[in-house]
C-alpha cells in the first residue's frame, strides 16, 4: 500500500542520503559495464556461438567439454595432410607442411590464451556478477522494504488521533527507523566494496593484457620463423612435367607477408623457359647454372647451395623431374631445379 501511494504521489518517501545514492549508481554502472566487457571478451575468445553455448552447458553440468581442434589447428592439419599427399620433396608440399606446423602452433597459443584469460580475467568478472552483485541486490531490496516499513509507520503516526495510538505509532517509527538505519549501514558497507572490486578487476585486466601480449608475441615469432623458412623458397616455379614442355615458367609474386624477406633475395629471371630444361634433360651434356637462393642439403645425396654461386648441372635418366645433379669442384649431389637459373 505504501509503495502504491508513493507511486501515486499520495505518500511521502524517506530519501536515501546522497552518499548512498552515489554508491548505488556506481554499483549499477559497474555491473552493467562488467557484464558487457565479460560477454564481448567471451565472443572475442570464442567467436562460435554454438561452441560458447556448449561450453556453458558443460560448465553448468560440471563436466569437461570434449577436446576438439580449433580453427588454426584444423587448417594446419589440412595443410600438413595436403603437403604429404603432394610430396614433402616438392617445393609446394614442403611449404604446406611448414605452414601447417606453424598454424598448429598458433592454434596451441590460441588455446593457451583462452585458458589463461578465462582463469585470470573472465572468472573474476563473472564471480562479481554472480556473487558480490547478487548480494548487493538482495541487501538493497531489503533496504527498500525497510524504508517502506518506516514510511508506512510515519504515515500511521501522522494519522493517529488518540494519545495511546500516537504512543504506539511513535514506538513503531523508532523501531522501523533503527531497522532501516541498520540496513542502510549494511548496504553502504557492501557498496563501498565496489572500489576494491575496481582495484581487483584492474589487476585482472593487467593479467588479460599480459596473456594477449604473450599470445601475439608467440604468433609473431612463429610467423617470423615461418617467413624465414619460406623465404628460402623461390618465387618462380617451373611448370610440372605433365604440362607441355613449351609452357613458360609461371611467375608467382611473393605474398606481401614475404615482402621483407624477398627484398633481400636476388631478382628472379623470368626469361628461362622449360624448353631450356627439356633440352638439358634430353641431351647428355651439362650446363652452367646460377644459384638463386641458399639451399641446405637435407641428406648426403644432396648438394648445399649458396646464392649467386655458379655450378655445373646435368640430368640423369630416371631422376625426379624436380631435381638435377649439381657439381662444384669435387663435390656433387642432387639440387632442386627451382633454386637455379640456367645460363647459356
Amino acid at each position: 500500500l505504501q509503495f502504491t501511494e508513493e507511486k501515486l504521489g499520495q505518500a511521502e518517501k524517506t530519501e536515501l542520503d546522497a552518499h548512498l545514492e552515489n554508491l548505488l549508481s556506481k554499483a549499477e554502472c559497474t555491473k552493467l559495464w562488467t557484464e558487457k566487457i565479460m560477454k564481448q571478451t567471451e565472443v572475442l575468445l570464442q567467436p562460435n556461438p554454438n561452441a560458447r553455448i556448449e561450453e556453458f552447458v558443460y560448465e553448468k553440468l560440471d563436466r569437461k567439454a570434449p577436446s576438439r581442434m580449433n580453427n588454426p589447428e584444423l587448417l594446419g592439419q589440412y595443410m600438413i595432410d595436403a603437403g604429404n599427399e603432394f610430396g614433402p620433396g616438392t617445393a609446394y608440399g614442403n611449404a604446406l607442411i611448414k605452414c601447417g606446423e606453424t598454424q598448429k602452433r598458433i592454434g596451441a597459443a590460441d588455446r593457451e590464451l583462452i585458458q589463461t584469460s578465462a582463469i585470470n580475467f573472465l572468472t573474476p568478472l563473472r564471480n562479481f556478477i554472480e556473487g558480490d552483485y547478487k548480494t548487493i541486490t538482495k541487501e538493497r531490496k531489503l533496504l527498500q522494504n525497510k524504508r517502506l516499513d518506516l514510511d508506512a509507520a510515519k504515515t500511521r503516526l501522522k494519522k493517529a488521533k488518540v494519545a495511546e495510538a500516537r504512543a504506539a505509532s511513535e514506538q513503531e517509527v523508532r523501531i522501523t527507523q533503527s531497522e532501516f538505519d541498520r540496513q542502510a549501514e549494511i548496504t553502504r558497507l557492501l557498496l563501498e566494496g565496489i572500489s576494491s572490486t575496481h582495484a581487483h578487476h584492474l589487476r585482472c585486466l593487467n593479467d588479460f593484457v599480459e596473456a594477449q601480449m604473450t599470445y601475439y608475441a608467440q604468433c609473431y615469432q612463429y610467423m617470423l620463423d615461418l617467413q624465414k623458412q619460406l623465404g628460402s623458397f623461390p618465387s618462380t616455379f617451373l611448370s610440372n612435367n605433365n604440362q607441355s614442355s613449351t609452357t613458360p615458367v609461371q611467375s608467382v609474386s611473393s605474398p606481401s607477408v614475404l615482402a621483407s624477406a624477398s627484398a633481400s633475395l636476388p631478382s628472379v629471371s623470368n626469361s628461362m623457359v622449360t624448353s631450356g630444361l627439356s633440352e638439358l634433360k634430353s641431351s647428355s651434356g651439362s650446363r652452367k647454372a646460377r644459384v638463386l637462393y641458399d639451399y641446405d642439403a637435407a641428406n648426403s645425396s644432396e648438394l648445399s647451395l649458396l646464392a649467386d654461386e655458379v655450378i655445373t648441372v646435368y640430368s640423369i635418366p630416371g631422376m625426379d623431374s624436380d631435381w638435377l645433379m649439381g657439381e662444384r669442384g669435387s663435390q656433387k649431389g642432387k639440387v632442386p631445379i627451382t633454386y637455379l637459373e640456367l645460363l647459356n
